[in-house]
């Protein structure tokens, strides 16, 4: 592995790797506590219509897929303000059409194949330098947003109503949050690809949730969580051949399950 750092597109990885983590550490935490998994899921597969038509129109596919998930995320969020008992319903369906409207542009596009793959499954050593910046520039903006509001998303992402009667700007938090989900989902979408994207952002924040109390700790133990994975996967894949962002996956699920297993054992003994 060590020798491989030699060529740019490893070392890429490994900065991307590392941007990731942060991303998914904070990222998740929100996804996790604040119960959005499902609308991440819809935001993820919702872009596949943006990269469809990206291919299919000839323009960037991360732009697509960024566009397609603003677009929808702003209207997925609105739903769950507006029709609560309705959102996952509606999320579903834009999840579908997404995903559908992103087949057909695949279907009509003539040689897609290869570049429509890596945004299927993710391509950690094909990240580029552009990449490398987005993903830093995210990770900055996010540093930023949750130190400035960290007593607003905790009241926020634990007791909506609560958040309400303190005059917290639940409306605000809940776009920004969508929005930054948004942005996450799209760069993640390079590690670990559109179809692995969700146990990414969830795996590492449900293990921290078992040791941490706070929801800052919770965040630092997931970004450490989502290093120690995707630096494993990466090695693992470089060293057997194998897709890296499905190798990231399966050691964080390997975790996953020990972790549930071992905390069973645990209270079963008590």
């Amino acid at each position: 592995m060590l020798e491989a750092l030699q060529y740019d597109f490893m070392r890429y990885a490994v900065i991307a790797a590392v941007l990731a983590s942060v991303i998914c550490g904070i990222t998740g935490t929100i996804v996790v506590s604040k119960r959005l998994v499902s609308m991440a899921g819809g935001v993820a597969h919702s872009a596949y219509g943006g990269i469809g038509m990206a291919l299919f129109f000839g323009f960037s596919p991360q732009l697509g897929a960024l566009g397609f998930a603003l677009v929808s995320s702003c209207f997925m969020a609105w739903i769950t303000l507006r029709a609560k008992s309705r959102a996952d319903t509606i999320i579903s369906i834009i999840w579908a059409v997404g995903m559908a409207i992103g087949v057909i542009f695949s279907d009509l596009t003539p040689g897609y194949g290869a570049d429509l793959m890596s945004y299927l499954f993710g391509s950690i050593l094909m990240v580029t330098k552009g990449d490398i910046i987005l993903m830093g520039l995210l990770c900055f903006i996010l540093s930023a947003f949750v130190p400035t509001f960290y007593g607003q998303l905790l009241a926020y992402s634990y007791d909506e109503e609560y958040a309400r009667t303190r005059g917290i700007p639940v409306t605000f938090l809940h776009f920004a949050v969508i929005v930054l989900i948004s942005f996450s989902v799209v760069l993640i979408i390079r590690i670990v690809g559109l179809i692995l994207v969700i146990a990414l952002l969830s795996i590492p924040p449900y293990i921290a949730e078992r040791f941490c109390r706070s929801l800052a700790g919770m965040m630092i133990t997931s970004t450490l969580l989502s290093l120690i994975f995707s630096v494993s996967g990466l090695m693992v894949a470089y060293k057997f051949n194998l897709t890296s962002g499905a190798a990231i996956i399966v050691i964080a699920a390997i975790c996953y399950f020990a972790t549930e297993v071992a905390s069973r054992r645990r209270r079963g003994q008590q």
